[in-house]
Parts: structure tokens; sequence; C-alpha cells
């Protein structure tokens, strides 16, 4: 297992965490500029706090990121099939272990019967499970995930770990250069819906055309009361949407 130097180690930000400090941030930087305004500025950013927590802000972000892969859609295999899993993030254990998120551990389960009927159809399949260490864990989320689909049947030998990307572009920007010079027939990526619009734009920025496979569909469902659960969906919202702002603002500086 390979492990950082304790001074490469960086805490890691929880989506509850990170929503929370930009809004407090926001609220110091408005009632420190606007003296006079700090009664209205505490009343919106209040109603902003509640409406992320409630689920009012994060539904039509949601919506957004994930249209046109809201569904799990079978995919064609070809003589020669490559499975491209895209890491999501891992989590501590009760007892200290290292194991995938939530979402990832579907995005696994979704690989392994891809790669199983991919087999059964006769056809030659290889899994790419694509993630480094961007938590700072001290383990990449590729080393992780793959005894998992090990133990769900994918052979040992069709299986390549891309341990080093930091984020979608590089996670696409790594798999093309395993997949060079010699292309398979035919590339499918598995990651959750809300990754997938993304993730297609990465991989098309290499000139790489996936079939994309939706492991996992999220719903944000808007309540009365703030809730945890609605702080995490509108931060994996909100995130999904500046880096897809983010994409087309570095493709036009051609910084992607």
């Amino acid at each position: 297992m390979r492990r950082r130097s304790g001074l490469s180690r960086k805490p890691y930000v929880t989506p509850i965490k990170l929503v929370l400090f930009t809004l407090l941030l926001l609220f110091f930087a408005l009632f420190a500029l606007w003296r006079r305004k700090r009664a209205v500025i505490a009343i919106l950013c209040c109603i902003v706090f509640w409406a992320f927590g409630a689920g009012w802000l994060s539904r039509p972000a949601l919506d957004f990121v994930q249209r046109g892969y809201e569904q799990v859609l079978a995919p064609e295999f070809a003589p020669r099939t490559t499975i491209v899993l895209l890491g999501g993030g891992t989590d501590r254990h009760g007892d200290s272990r290292l194991v995938p998120k939530r979402d990832s551990i579907l995005r696994i389960r979704v690989t392994a019967e891809l790669y199983r009927a991919c087999r059964d159809s006769g056809a030659v399949c290889r899994v790419i499970v694509s993630g480094g260490d961007p938590q700072h864990h001290g383990e990449a989320e590729a080393d992780n995930y793959a005894p998992y689909l090990l133990a769900r049947g994918v052979n040992g030998a069709d299986l390549a770990r891309e341990n080093q990307s930091l984020n979608t572009y590089q996670n696409a920007r790594n798999v093309a250069a395993i997949l060079r010079p010699e292309h398979d027939d035919t590339l499918i990526v598995v990651t959750s819906s809300y990754h997938m619009q993304r993730a297609m734009l990465a991989f098309e920025a290499f000139g790489l055309t996936p079939q994309p496979v939706v492991s996992n569909v999220r719903f944000a469902r808007a309540t009365f009361f703030p809730t945890i659960e609605g702080f995490v969906t509108a931060e994996i919202a909100w995130h999904e949407l500046v880096g897809i702002a983010r994409f087309h603002v570095y493709r036009r500086l051609h910084l992607y």
C-alpha cells in the first residue's frame, strides 16, 4: 500500500463543513462591507442557509447536472470492450478501515456486473479503475476499490489501476494514456448520474466517446427543516455545477 508522507497530508473538508464554511465566509464578508444593511444581510444569509439544507437550492442544480442521465441504460458490448470505473471517494469505517463511499460501492457493483455480462457475451473485456488520493487518506481510490472488484468476479489479469488522478479531468487524461496507442472497440464509463455530465465532457476533450452507464441516481427532496442529507446533496450538486462551468471556462482559455 502506497502512503504519502505526513508533510503531504491535508485535512479533507467534508461536504457539510464546506457548505457551512462558505456560507459563514459570505456572511462575514457582507457583514463587514455593508454595515448599514447588517439586519438584511443576516436575514438573507439565514434564508440561503435554510434553502441549502432544505433542498430548495440543490434540487434545480441537481436536475441540471443529471439532465440526460436520469436512467440506467444497458450498454452495447463489442469484441474488445474496456469498462472504466471512476472513483468517488473513500471513508473511514468505525474501526478506522478505509472503505469506498456509499455511491462508490454502487459504482463498483455495477462495474462488476457489466464485466460479467461482457464476458458472457463472448467479448474480450477489461476494467480500468481510476482514482488517486484527493482526500489524502493515505490510499488511492483505485487501490482501495480493486479488492472489491476482484471479490465480485473481475479477473485480476483484466483489471488495471490508474491511481494518480486527483480530479475528473485527470481521470480522463490518465485513462486516455492507458488506452493509447491501441483503442478498444468500445469504451464504457461507469459513474453516478450527477457526475456523468462532467465525466463525458472530460473524456470528449481527449477524443474519446464512451458509452455512459449510470450506477445510481441521486434525488433532492425539498423539506421544511434543513437536514444533513440536504446539505450533502447541496454540496454534491453545486460542486458538479461549478465543475462543469469551470470546464467550459478552461476550454475557452485553452487550459484544457
